[in-house]
């Protein structure tokens, strides 16, 4: 993935933040997301089978009613 960044600077020309489009957040957003959720199918479940997409989707929007 190519991530386009643009640095924000301090009055000494120190990089203090970095700005993102839309688009490439929104990817890396949804990366963390889908590996934090692979993480916790493997802890909560370790010797169950693998869900596919639409399984590993509807279970993800069941832990997001839990909250």
């Amino acid at each position: 993935m190519q991530i386009k960044r643009q640095y924000i600077v301090d009055e000494l020309n120190r990089k203090v933040a970095v700005q993102l489009d839309i688009e490439t957040f929104t990817k890396i957003e949804e990366t963390l997301e889908n590996y934090g959720l692979i993480r916790l199918m493997e802890a909560e479940e370790p010797d169950n089978e693998v869900f596919n997409l639409e399984q590993a989707q509807l279970y993800y929007r069941t832990l997001e009613t839990t909250r």
